[in-house]
């Protein structure tokens, strides 16, 4: 399984960007998220899509309400709506999947058996 991430850039601070992550193979029960890492801090949990076919959605605290996520079927893509960014959400963002994930687990990344190669998001003040 390869993930291929894209869309990242600068943006100034109340702007938006959408980041992609083309899923190379996928199962019904596959879930994919976002996970991002600044400089000096641990990777963060941003949101996933649980269980490919159930679409079911969820998010981290820090980006509820302005973030989305969601997904294109036939491309086999999902996208990472980020709105109203703020200069702390600068870092590198990952898209990361995985076919054994259960809900309890879903924010941790070691859940997690495929990444690709992380998107740089920079947002200035």
């Amino acid at each position: 399984v390869q993930l291929q991430a894209s869309g990242g850039g600068l943006v100034q601070a109340g702007g938006s960007l959408r980041l992609s992550c083309e899923v190379s193979l996928r199962t019904t029960s596959t879930t994919v998220g976002w996970f991002r890492q600044a400089p000096g801090k641990e990777r963060e949990f941003v949101a996933a899509i649980f269980r490919w076919n159930a679409g079911r959605t969820y998010y981290g605290d820090s980006v509820k309400g302005r973030f989305s996520i969601s997904k294109d079927n036939a491309k086999n893509t999902v996208f990472l709506q980020m709105d109203s960014l703020k200069p702390e959400d600068t870092a590198i963002y990952y898209c990361a999947a995985g076919d054994r994930l259960i809900l309890s687990t879903l924010n941790n990344e070691r859940n997690y058996q495929y990444w690709g190669q992380g998107t740089q998001v920079t947002v200035s003040s």
